[in-house]
């Protein structure tokens, strides 16, 4: 068993437990079993999960064996742990990388896309919450009701008693169960 099997083997199965695990793996390592189109992959990533209801998914000492779907036909893929290179939770977005298994040319690529200076760390103080209005207020003015020579007419009332309360409206919100 590779050195790091049983620490990759427990992060495996721990993620498995929680939901869908994307293993990233070099499909070019001795003892690999994938499709013919994909055996010359440096970066093969391959879903796992509990819900694909896998009838042989099979976490040993080895590695992993399992029959996956590939353009709609299975396949029945074999993953050593010498490699497998990293791990992702898809469920808690979790990031296991092992760079001693890491393929050289996926190292060199890293190494020319951050070859830009990295800036010197900066103790971050928390940005002050910015108060942005809720929405954009304008002044209306206001209209005058014109004035005419005729004094305001008083409401007439319904005849009857005084001391009714008037009817209870109807609400308009109501609950839905």
């Amino acid at each position: 068993m590779d050195k790091k099997g049983p620490e990759k083997k427990a992060r495996l199965l721990a993620a498995l437990d929680k939901g869908m695990v994307m293993i990233h793996l070099d499909a070019r390592r001795p003892g690999v079993i994938v499709p013919p189109a994909l055996r010359t992959e440096s970066h093969l990533r391959l879903n796992l999960s509990y819900r694909f209801d896998p009838p042989d998914l099979t976490v040993g000492e080895w590695g992993v064996r399992c029959t996956l779907s590939f353009s709609g036909s299975r396949f029945t893929v074999a993953v050593p742990w010498s490699a497998l290179f990293a791990i992702t939770s898809h469920v808690t977005k979790e990031f296991w990388m092992y760079p001693d298994d890491m393929p050289a040319e996926l190292i060199q690529q890293t190494m020319v896309t951050t070859k830009a200076p990295m800036p010197e760390p900066v103790a971050e103080q928390p940005a002050a919450p910015v108060e942005r209005p809720r929405a954009v207020l304008r002044e209306v003015a206001r209209q005058e009701p014109e004035e005419s020579a005729e004094p305001p007419v008083a409401p007439v009332e319904a005849e009857g008693p005084k001391d009714d309360p008037p009817t209870p409206r109807r609400g308009h919100l109501r609950l839905v169960k």
